[in-house]
């Protein structure tokens, strides 16, 4: 059995459900025998020792939510996820982490998913999709088919 943990963030609802779609598909779609874990960051902060190493890959998932400005020249400062970035700097959990996939709204032109290509930035891994919203079932095809060529690559 390959394990792999769906690291995430979800604050209006729209990046958790879309975690639980991707388990599903995850789950019944891999000839890998997968064991999926979901840790939502959010539900850790609560804890005295909210954050842990982790010992398998995972993908990280966060929306993106800016301060202000057009996220160009200014406002482009993320005040909402930042326990999702404390989490995957946490004892070196970034060295486990295939990637990245935000989640944003294309109304927001440049901002739209700014968050994600910040944090592979900062960490060196890549942006691996782009999802508006809650997502589309071809969304979570798309995203839950890279999972699994990241995973078979890695055996």
């Amino acid at each position: 059995m390959k394990k792999i943990y769906l690291v995430y963030i979800s604050l209006s609802g729209n990046t958790q459900s879309f975690i639980r779609r991707l388990t599903s598909f995850l789950n019944f779609h891999s000839s890998l025998d997968l064991d999926v874990e979901e840790i939502h960051v959010k539900d850790l902060v609560k804890e005295a020792i909210p954050y842990y190493a982790l010992d398998a890959p995972f993908v990280a998932f966060l929306p993106t939510y800016l301060e202000g400005g057009n996220g160009l020249d200014n406002g482009d400062r993320e005040i909402l996820t930042n326990p999702l970035g404390d989490f995957i700097a946490y004892e070196g959990n970034d060295k486990h982490c295939l990637g990245v996939v935000g989640f944003g709204n294309r109304n927001f032109n440049h901002q739209y998913c700014l968050t994600a290509k910040q944090y592979a930035q900062r960490f060196g891994f890549p942006v691996l999709d782009e999802v508006e919203l809650r997502g589309l079932n071809q969304d979570i095809e798309r995203v839950g088919q890279k999972i699994i060529s990241l995973l078979e690559n890695r055996i």
